[in-house]
Order: structure tokens, then C-alpha cells, then sequence
């Protein structure tokens, strides 16, 4: 083969290889990961997107500003919500705090008291009295609290983020899930934890247009 045949060649190659690194900006198996049996979203009329938090995680208390900030810019037709890990005894308490506050439509109040207690204050919050003084500082009553901690539909949402913790193979604190078919979770996505925080927000606005390409077709 000549020179000359190369250099077209080469000529011809370079673009397309162009087009497909800016077609693909991340790759599967890389910056996100393919959930083998993906799980039904709450709205499939949507692009769903989680956030999977503990509020005992230090790196979920420093990336929960970032993401109040992405979740405005967030349009119509994506569904996203926040879902608290459960892997045990420990995280499934601050799970049934978070439902709680939101059975009780205090979560805006409370989202904040609850990682600051555990990760500034040193509040363990490892039992439920001590969670009810948090929700009581905060201007709910002890009654309220009892009744919402101990609710069924507390119990049941619990148990789907049980469920859905298994389902998505969580492995660490915070992930993105998108459309229950990826998982994102940043630990390897930028040399400090602010740019690999901010990486995983640039993950997932991929994926949510890749999902929105999809349904067009």
C-alpha cells in the first residue's frame, strides 16, 4: 500500500472516529454501568432518575448541593427523586426517617437537619428516640412522629427501597440511577471528589438524553 493510500485513508478514518468520540462522550462500562436487570421506573412515561443516598455518607452531604442546583435544571419529561440506601439495620432507621419527614410533608424542613446531625453535629441518630427529638426540634410534635414512623405506608416505601437497593446492585453512596437501566457512581470519574460529583451530573445528563433519543425512535 502507497503513501499516498494511507494518508487518504487516514484522511477518510480520522473523521468518523471523530464523530463517534463525540457521539459517545461515555462509554458503558467506564463512566456508567449497564443494571443487568433493569427496574421498572415509578413513572415509565418518564425518564427516571435517582439519586441513591445515606445520610451518614460524608460524600452525599457534599454532593447534595450540587445536585439541589442540577435538579432545577432538570426538564418535564425527566422524573427524579431521591431514595435512601438500605444495606442494614442502621441505614434502614435513617431510610424510615426519610419517609417520615416526607409522609409528613416535612422533608424540605428536615433533609438538611438530618445530614448535619450526622455529619457535622456527630448525632448518630442510631435509634428512633433520637431521631424523634430531631423531627420535635423542628417543630414536629412527638405524636405526629409516632404515627408517621410506625405508618404502613411508611413500612411499605421502606421496603421498596429495599427492594429497588438490591435490584440496582448498589455498591457505594451516592449513585444516579437513570431510567433503572444505568447505574452512575462517580468513584472513579474525576481526580478529586468535586469534579468526580460534578462528572457523575454530566453522566447522567447523557444518558438522560440518550434515553429521550431512544424513545423516538
Amino acid at each position: 500500500m502507497t503513501r499516498s493510500i494511507v494518508v487518504a485513508l487516514f484522511a477518510l478514518i480520522m473523521p468518523l472516529l471523530a464523530h463517534a468520540d463525540a457521539a459517545e462522550p461515555f462509554k458503558e462500562g467506564q463512566q456508567y454501568y449497564r443494571i443487568a436487570e433493569p427496574v421498572r421506573p415509578r413513572n415509565p412515561q418518564k425518564i427516571e432518575v435517582v439519586e441513591v443516598f445515606w445520610y451518614g455518607c460524608p460524600h452525599c452531604y457534599r454532593f447534595d448541593p450540587l445536585i439541589k442546583t442540577w435538579q432545577k435544571t432538570l426538564p418535564a419529561d425527566v422524573d427524579f427523586y431521591r431514595m435512601p440506601v438500605i444495606w442494614n439495620s442502621t441505614t434502614q432507621l435513617h431510610a424510615q426517617a426519610f419517609y417520615t419527614a416526607q409522609a409528613l410533608g416535612v422533608l424540605d424542613k428536615m433533609h438538611d437537619p438530618l445530614f448535619e446531625a450526622l455529619n457535622v453535629q456527630g448525632n448518630p441518630l442510631n435509634n428512633r428516640d433520637k431521631i424523634e427529638q430531631l423531627f420535635v426540634q423542628h417543630g414536629v410534635s412527638a405524636d405526629q412522629f409516632k404515627k408517621a414512623f410506625d405508618s404502613f405506608g411508611v413500612t411499605s416505601q421502606v421496603n421498596q427501597a429495599k427492594a429497588r437497593t438490591l435490584g440496582y446492585k448498589v455498591e457505594g453512596t451516592p449513585e444516579i440511577i437513570v431510567a433503572g437501566k444505568y447505574r452512575i457512581d462517580g468513584r472513579s470519574l474525576g481526580d478529586t471528589e468535586r469534579a468526580s460529583h460534578e462528572k457523575m451530573l454530566e453522566v447522567a445528563n447523557f444518558l438522560i438524553e440518550k434515553e429521550r433519543q431512544a424513545a423516538k425512535k
